[in-house]
C-alpha cells in the first residue's frame, strides 16, 4: 500500500518545482526585455492613436494624457534631465532640481504629444537586441517608417536598469543626442542668468499651446 506520506511530500516537491520555474516567467512578465518593452509600449500607443475617436481627431489634452499613461512610466526623466543640464546639477539647490525634472519632464511629454499628432500614420520596426546576462544599460535600436516612401527615421533609446524595470534615458534621432541637444541649449542659458532663468524659460515654454513649446 502506498506510503500516504511519501505521496505528499512528493506533491509538495512538485509543487515547489512547478512555483521554481514559473517564478522567472512572472519575473520576464512584470520586467520585460528592453526591445520588448519599446515594442509593445510603441504597438499600443500607436493602435489607441488609430482608433480612440478624440485622438484620432488630434485632440491635444487626450493625446498628453495617453503619453503621460503609456509612455512616462517608462522614463527615467531624473536621470535625462540630470544629463542634459549636466555639471550645474550639482550647484541646483533640492527645490531648484525638482522645479527642473519637472519643467523638463513637461516639455518632453509636450514634445512627444506633437510628434504623435503630426506623423499618426508611421510605422515603428523595432529591432531585436541580444541582452547578455548582467547588462544595465543597453541601447535599443529602431526605424520609423513614415508614409509615402519617405526615409526611415533612426531612434535609438538609451536604456538603464531599474527596480522598476528598464528606463529610458536618452534618445538619439538619427544619430543626434536628445541629451546633448538640451544640454547645448541649457548650458547657454545657464551662463546667461543661471538655473532659475533656465526654470522660468522652461516654464515659459511649458505654458504654451502644444505645439509651441519649441518656439
Amino acid at each position: 500500500m502506498p506510503n500516504p506520506m511519501k505521496r505528499l511530500d512528493s506533491c509538495r516537491a512538485r509543487a515547489l518545482l512547478f512555483l521554481a520555474l514559473c517564478l522567472p516567467l512572472a519575473a520576464i512578465a512584470d520586467n520585460p526585455a528592453p526591445d520588448v518593452l519599446v515594442r509593445t509600449t510603441t504597438d499600443d500607443v500607436m493602435r489607441l492613436l488609430q482608433e480612440d475617436k478624440d485622438l484620432k481627431a488630434g485632440n491635444p489634452a487626450r493625446v498628453v494624457g495617453l503619453i503621460e499613461e503609456k509612455i512616462v512610466p517608462h522614463f527615467d526623466f531624473a536621470r535625462m534631465t540630470k544629463l542634459a543640464v549636466g555639471r550645474s546639477w550639482r550647484e541646483a539647490t533640492p527645490e531648484q532640481q525638482k522645479a527642473l525634472v519637472h519643467e523638463f519632464q513637461t516639455l518632453l511629454v509636450r514634445s512627444y504629444a506633437t510628434a504623435y499628432t503630426a506623423y499618426r500614420q508611421i510605422k515603428v520596426d523595432v529591432k531585436p537586441l541580444k541582452l547578455a546576462g548582467g547588462e544595465d544599460d543597453v541601447t535599443v535600436k529602431s526605424q520609423i517608417l513614415l508614409p509615402g516612401g519617405a526615409p526611415p527615421v533612426g531612434v535609438d533609446y538609451s536604456m538603464g536598469a531599474s527596480p522598476e524595470g528598464w528606463k529610458v534615458y536618452n534618445i538619439a534621432v538619427d544619430g543626434v543626442s536628445l541629451v546633448t541637444t538640451y544640454r547645448n541649449d541649457f548650458g547657454a542659458q545657464i551662463q546667461q542668468g543661471g538655473l532659475d532663468a533656465l526654470i522660468r524659460s522652461l516654464q515659459a515654454r511649458n505654458s504654451k499651446p502644444v505645439g509651441q513649446a519649441r518656439k
